[in-house]
């Protein structure tokens, strides 16, 4: 199986990160994780970050950045990023407004489109990260399918979540296939029977067909997020990670 590069978005360790910032990014590093995904500097300056990332041994490979900052000061988030060394600036979320419809899905397209190319000629990789709501169907198509048909397969990628995939209905697996080549970014998180949130692995996602898929399609980057813990968020984190080892994903 091909190697990936593995990160934790930390959003899995918000509420850690709000007290203690460095210590927890400390914590992660030491379990194991080679990066994630970040989009702040708590507090510090961006050298400072940078400086106390490098100190740990964690690169930031993205991070996560709504539509509305992205059309108002794209200039500070290219200078966030540039600073901390991401490759992948991404969408995480589309407000409910502008997408009751297809017009709707197309218009955030264009949109997007927009943002992408401004993106790209910096030098960064534009992505959109799904939930389920783009499950939703509009003269027989997906929301999510429709926007990737309008939008620009080189201004705007994809990250796909594997749990949202599943919630809305598809198997992720297939999904990724579907868009081989446009999905360099992965999202893991499991789902559990009852369809709440699980650490990935102790869950009912079939692993193995999505790392192959992944491997076939050209995903670079897998990401754990875990929305929401039964128990301490970094004891989750290290409980996915553990997981990916035991896949060969990550040395040991």
């Amino acid at each position: 199986m091909g190697k990936f590069g593995v990160a934790l978005q930390t959003y899995t360790v918000r509420d850690d990160m709000a007290r203690d910032f460095k210590g927890t990014l400390q914590k992660v590093a030491e379990m194991g994780y080679p990066a994630v995904q970040l989009s702040s500097t708590g507090g510090m300056s961006v050298q400072e970050a940078r400086q106390f990332l490098d100190s740990l041994g964690l690169k930031v490979f993205g991070g996560h950045f709504g539509i509305e900052q992205l059309e108002k000061d794209l200039d500070s988030v290219l200078e966030l990023a540039r600073g901390l060394g991401m490759e992948y600036i991404v969408v995480p979320w589309m407000p409910e407004e502008l997408r009751r419809d297809a017009e709707g899905w197309k218009s955030v397209a264009k949109r997007m489109n927009a943002i992408g190319e401004k993106v790209v000629a910096a030098g960064f990789t534009f992505c959109y990260h799904n939930h389920s709501f783009e499950f939703q169907k509009f003269d027989g198509k997906y929301g999510l399918d429709i926007f990737y048909e309008n939008s620009d397969p080189q201004l705007v990628q994809a990250e796909l979540d594997t749990y949202w995939v599943k919630h809305g209905g598809e198997d992720p697996a297939e999904y990724i296939r579907k868009y081989a080549g446009r999905v360099p970014l992965l999202h893991l998180k499991d789902m559990a029977e009852d369809g709440s949130f699980a650490e990935v692995g102790h869950g009912i996602l079939d692993w193995d067909a999505i790392f192959k898929a992944a491997e076939q399609s050209g995903v670079k980057w897998m990401a754990v997020e875990q929305d929401v813990c039964k128990r301490p968020p970094l004891e989750s984190a290290k409980l996915s990670l553990d997981f990916l080892r035991s896949k060969g994903l990550l040395l040991p």
